[in-house]
């Protein structure tokens, strides 16, 4: 009794202290705790600053333009306002009276399709851009001596199309000067057929001159005649300087995106 009564007062003695110091023990992990979320939170607007600062920079530097692009675009609004300056981009040709063919100008190609139908026949003509010789040119080749040629005359190059309702069409290539019309070149081809490697016929100076006369006529009964191509050749000069003025606002376009 007297062993079993000193064990319980032992017991009853140790308990607040085992108790104390467990308290002593969680309180300590607590400022432990305490400690380790202040140092966090006093270190994360550090970090932040640092991340936006860095955000910040970066698209400043994406966002610049380089000078080379800058100095481009300066070179591009002068040369916009020189075309614009000029008198043929915006000049509206008057058709002549008697004009055989239906024009059709599609805004940003380089060619321009006449059609007319003749005698139960399809005629299609693909103009294309002129090929200029100002004066100055021709007096420069005169004071030149090498053997290359080079064209002495303004001209227009065209590629005529006769169809009819069925069978093979006759193609030609010609290039108009003023004034004069040449055919280069004779071809019967097959609408339905891909192939390039038909035979195309010899090269039309080789002809009989009387054939060629011949082909000359067949051509300026169907509208293929100077009449024609001088006025075509006004109309391409200025189609030239209104899709040079678009090219170069597309340029620009292009650039400044």
């Amino acid at each position: 009794m007297a062993f079993s009564s000193i064990l319980r007062k032992s017991t009853h003695s140790l308990a607040p202290l085992a108790i104390r110091l467990t308290r002593v023990q969680r309180n300590y992990h607590s400022c432990i705790f305490t400690a380790l979320n202040h140092s966090f939170q006093s270190q994360q607007p550090t970090a932040n600053r640092f991340y936006q600062n860095t955000l910040h920079f970066s698209t400043a530097t994406d966002s610049r333009r380089p000078s080379s692009d800058e100095s481009l675009i300066r070179v591009l609004d002068s040369e916009i306002q020189y075309a614009e300056e000029s008198d043929d981009h915006d000049q509206v040709e008057e058709t002549p009276s008697g004009f055989p063919f239906e024009i059709e100008d599609t805004p940003g190609l380089q060619t321009v399709r006449l059609t007319r139908e003749y005698d139960g026949e399809f005629i299609k003509v693909d103009v294309h851009m002129p090929d200029l010789v100002t004066g100055d040119e021709q007096e420069g080749d005169e004071d030149e001596d090498d053997d290359s040629e080079k064209p002495s005359r303004s001209s227009i190059p065209l590629v005529v199309t006769v169809s009819k309702k069925s069978g093979p069409n006759l193609e030609f290539s010609c290039t108009a000067f003023p004034d004069e019309i040449a055919i280069d070149s004779l071809s019967v081809r097959n609408p339905d057929s891909e192939d390039d490697l038909a035979y195309e016929g010899p090269d039309f100076h080789d002809l009989d001159e009387n054939l060629q006369k011949a082909f000359h006529k067949y051509l300026e009964v169907r509208g293929i005649k100077p009449s024609t191509t001088n006025y075509l050749h006004e109309y391409m000069i200025n189609k030239d300087s209104r899709e040079y003025l678009r090219w170069l606002k597309n340029l620009k376009k292009f650039v400044e995106a």
